[in-house]
């Protein structure tokens, strides 16, 4: 089913662009595309956020392996370096830090007019890139190579079951979003 999903490109832009624009509704629903709540999150008066990406991470680890179960995708983790994880951290962190969106919650408070994600946001992920893209060989050669660990996964660490990784992890999540819950979070 997928393999000829994957023959189809034009489609593929279209779904892309379709579940783009879901996305970024279903951030802007969640409330977290809007600046006060994310700043609030992090002063941990608000855990909107915090809600969000757990619950995502429980529905998209579910999912993936479901659809690996069924033989309908193929899991590939890309390879990782500690110089690759630093250099991410820091471009993620800088333009946080700066303007109080990620990625994802900056396109979607653009979608509501909100000017400085648009300027800011947009623009700085552009400039960003570009500069990522310059500086890419010099990187390439450099920190991004060093602190090698491979393509690792939890279940190839712990040498289990895929299932019982998701299984364990979706039941704390759970717990935990229903004691934010309770708490009043």
């Amino acid at each position: 089913m997928l393999t000829a999903l994957h023959e189809k490109r034009r489609f593929q832009l279209i779904l892309g662009f379709l579940a783009g624009i879901g996305f970024g509704f279903l951030l802007q629903k969640a409330g977290v595309a809007y600046y006060h709540v994310i700043i609030n999150q992090l002063l941990l008066r608000d855990f909107t956020v915090v809600k969000v990406m757990l619950t995502a991470v429980v529905t998209g680890m579910i999912g993936v392996h479901l659809l690996v179960a069924l033989g309908l995708a193929q899991f590939h983790p890309k390879p990782g370096t500690l110089g690759k994880t630093i250099i991410g951290a820091l471009i993620f962190g800088i333009g946080f830090g700066t303007l109080g969106y990620c990625p994802g919650t900056v396109v979607a408070a653009v979608g509501h007019g909100a000017l400085d994600a648009l300027f800011g946001g947009v623009l700085g992920m552009l400039l960003g890139a570009a500069a990522f893209a310059v500086l890419f060989p010099a990187l390439q050669s450099g920190i991004l190579q060093k602190g090698d660990f491979g393509d690792v996964t939890l279940p190839r660490l712990l040498k289990v079951n895929p299932w019982v990784v998701v299984l364990l992890l979706s039941v704390a999540i759970i717990g935990l979003l229903y004691w934010i819950e309770k708490a009043g979070l």
